[in-house]
């Protein structure tokens, strides 16, 4: 029974999926021609652990996210080129929405009884 979970944390997730367009660009920016697909970058994309007090459904989660788009879009886009010269100029919610789905867990479960560790990157 050690392998089960025993506690859960007090955050959700926010994942974000990316989308066609999203693929479209990378391959228009790409200096090196790929055969990427969208399963392979939708693959292993980064979580954003929310508060759950004030994210308890997928339509909070959306609305928290779509207040914060321009954050979330220059993410995405720097985890795949950090010219920013190659980024789409005119960003805007409608491409947000456009090139990323929006998914939330709810529930975490932590699987180990190792503490937390915070990484700060400034």
């Amino acid at each position: 029974m050690d392998d089960y979970p025993r506690f859960t944390i007090n955050r959700g997730v926010i994942i974000l999926m990316p989308k066609q367009p999203f693929l479209d660009w990378i391959m228009r920016v790409d200096p090196i021609p790929s055969n990427l697909t969208l399963e392979e970058i939708r693959r292993e994309q980064d979580g954003f652990l929310v508060s759950q007090e004030s994210i308890e459904t997928t339509e909070d989660a959306q609305s928290w996210v779509y207040r914060r788009w321009k954050i979330f879009f220059d993410l995405q886009l720097n985890d795949w080129y950090t010219e920013e010269l190659l980024w789409p100029q005119k960003r805007s919610l409608k491409m947000f929405k456009e090139w990323f789905d929006i998914r939330y867990h709810p529930m975490l479960w932590d699987m180990t009884q190792e503490a937390i560790q915070h990484e700060d990157w400034d």
